[in-house]
C-alpha cells in the first residue's frame, strides 16, 4: 500500500507499451505509507521534544534557580548521549529482526521522560530525565532508518528519506513555536508545555504501535532471494520451504562482519573526515551575531529559519540523490557548508549574508542527513542495515562533537573570523578528497533494478 505524493495519472491499459510506462512513472512518484506514518511519528516527537528544549534553559534557570553551569553540564548531555546508543539500537534490531519494537522501546523512553518532566524540581531528577530521553532517541533511530530503507523502492530512497525528514523538520520547527505561543499566553507556564510535550508524544508512540506493521528487513530478503531462484534461472534450492504456508525463514543471522564490506569502510571513513570539519550551527549563529545587527535582533529564529530551509529542501534534494547519485550529492552537499562558513566570517555584514548562511545550512543538512542514512541502507546487507546505519551516525555525531570541542579553543585563540575562514578552507580541501574515497559507490546494485524488499503492507 502506498501514497502519492500527487494525484495519480489516469491509467493505461495493463501489458499495452503506455500501460507499462504509467505504471513505472506511478511507481516513481509513489511513497510508502510506513514513510509517512513514520514521519508523522517523528514529527510529533520533535514537537514534544523541541518545546521542551526551547523552554529548558529558562526553567531550569528561573523555576529551579540553577545555575548556568547547571544547564551547560544538561546541553551537552542532550548533544552527546544519543550517540552512545545508536549502534546498540541498530544491533538489537539486526539481531531479532524487529526493529520496529527496538524503535518502540526508543520512543517509549522518551515519552515516559515527558511524563517525569512534570514532577521532576531537582538538577539531579532533570539530568536523569535528559539522560533517559537521549537514550531513547540513539535506540530509536537507527530501526526507524531501517524500516524506511525496507519499505521503500530502492531507486527512490533518496526521496523516501527526504519526505521523512520534511514531516520530522517540520515538527523541529513547530516545537519552539508553541512553546513561545504558550509562554506568551500563560507566563510561567512551563507545566503547560510539558503537558502538551506528554501529550504530543503519547500520541506519536500509540501511531508507531497501531499502524506501522512490524517489518522484518532480514526474512524478506531471505525470502526474496529464494523464491526467484526460478524466474533468475536457478535451480531451485534442495529441500527448500521457503514456500511453505505458515514459516518465516530467518535468513543468514547478523555478523558484524557485514560492516566490514569495503564499500561501508568507504562511506565511514568519508563522513568521519567531513565531519570532524563540521562545527555546531550554534558557532555560526554566534558568529553572525558578533557582526550583524540583523542577526542579534532576530537570533531567535535563526534556528527557525535553518529548519524551515531543510524542511522545503529536503524532498528536492532527495529526489536530486536518487538521480545522480546519493555519494555525491552527500559530499558536494558540504560545499554549501563552506560557503555558510563564509557567510559568517566574512568582515562585511548584512540581512543578505544572514540569510544566506540560513539558507546554505538548511541546503547542507537536506544534502547529509537522510541521503547518508539513504547511502549507508543502499549498501549494507540487510542483515546489518540498522547496525550500518547507527554506525554511521555515531561516526558522525562523535566526531561533530570533537570539532565543536576544538573549533571552541580555536575560536578563543586566533578570534571569530580567522577561526571560520581557517575550517571553510579546511572543508573546502576535504570534501575532493573524500569524493576521491567513495567514487563508484553510486553504481547501481542489483536491487536497484527491482521494487523494494518489504511491501508497506506487509508484516501486518
Amino acid at each position: 500500500m502506498y501514497l502519492s505524493l500527487r494525484d495519480r495519472p489516469a491509467r493505461a491499459p495493463e501489458g499495452s507499451p503506455a500501460g507499462d510506462r504509467a505504471t513505472k512513472a506511478a511507481r516513481r512518484t509513489r511513497v510508502s505509507s510506513v514513510v509517512i506514518t513514520l514521519g508523522v511519528v517523528s514529527m510529533l516527537t520533535d514537537i514534544s521534544s523541541e518545546s521542551v528544549a526551547a523552554v529548558l534553559p529558562l526553567y531550569l534557570t528561573t523555576a529551579l534557580g540553577l545555575s548556568t553551569l547547571a544547564y551547560g553540564f544538561v546541553d551537552g548531555l542532550m548533544q552527546g548521549a544519543s550517540a552512545l546508543v545508536r549502534i546498540a539500537g541498530g544491533w538489537a534490531a539486526d539481531r531479532g529482526d524487529h526493529p520496529k519494537w527496538v524503535a518502540v522501546i526508543g520512543y517509549g523512553l522518551s515519552a515516559v521522560t515527558r511524563g517525569v518532566l512534570l514532577v521532576a524540581s531537582s538538577f539531579a531528577a532533570v539530568t536523569a530525565i535528559v539522560a533517559v530521553d537521549r537514550i531513547g532517541k540513539g535506540i530509536r533511530t537507527a530501526p526507524r532508518d531501517a524500516m524506511i530503507t525496507a519499505s521503500s523502492d530502492p531507486r527512490t530512497l533518496g526521496r523516501s528519506f527526504g519526505v521523512h525528514r520534511t514531516l520530522d523538520t517540520i515538527g523541529a520547527a513547530l516545537g519552539p513555536l508553541l512553546a513561545f505561543v504558550v509562554l506568551w499566553a500563560i507566563p510561567d507556564g512551563y507545566q503547560t508545555v510539558f503537558v502538551i510535550s506528554f501529550g504530543a508524544a503519547v500520541i506519536g508512540l500509540a501511531a508507531l504501535v497501531l499502524l506501522v506493521p512490524d517489518l522484518r528487513p532480514r526474512r524478506a530478503a531471505w525470502l526474496t532471494q529464494h523464491r526467484t531462484r526460478e524466474a533468475r534461472k536457478l535451480p531451485k534450492c534442495k529441500g527448500c520451504t521457503c514456500d511453505i504456508p505458515g514459516l518465516e525463514p530467518a535468513g543468514r543471522p547478523f555478523s558484524w562482519s557485514f560492516l566490514t564490506e569495503p564499500g561501508l569502510r568507504r562511506i565511514f571513513l568519508m563522513a568521519g573526515i567531513l565531519a570532524l570539519l563540521t562545527v555546531g550551527d550554534g558557532f555560526i549563529y554566534l558568529s553572525l551575531q558578533a557582526r550583524d545587527g540583523f542577526a542579534t535582533q532576530w537570533f531567535p529564529l535563526l534556528y527557525v529559519g535553518t529548519n524551515v530551509a531543510y524542511m522545503s529542501l529536503a524532498i528536492p534534494v532527495g529526489r536530486l540523490a536518487d538521480r545522480v547519485g546519493r555519494a555525491r550529492v552527500f559530499v558536494w552537499g558540504h560545499a554549501a557548508l563552506v560557503i555558510a562558513y563564509v557567510c559568517a566570517g566574512v568582515a562585511t555584514a548584512s540581512a543578505v549574508t544572514t540569510v544566506a548562511a540560513l539558507l546554505l545550512l538548511g541546503l547542507f543538512y537536506a544534502a547529509t542527513d537522510g541521503v547518508l542514512a539513504a547511502l549507508v541502507g543502499r549498501r549494507a546487507a540487510p542483515n546489518a542495515r540498522a547496525s550500518a546505519i547507527g554506525t554511521a551516525q555515531t561516526v558522525v555525531a562523535v566526531a561533530r562533537m570533537a570539532s565543536s570541542a576544538l573549533f571552541g579553543l580555536l575560536w578563543y585563540t586566533v578570534g571569530r573570523g580567522p577561526a571560520i575562514l581557517t575550517v571553510a578552507v579546511l572543508l573546502a580541501c576535504a570534501v575532493p578528497v573524500a569524493w576521491y574515497v567513495v567514487r563508484g559507490l553510486d553504481a547501481p546494485t542489483p536491487d536497484e533494478a527491482a521494487p523494494a524488499l518489504v511491501d508497506a503492507g506487509e508484516g501486518r
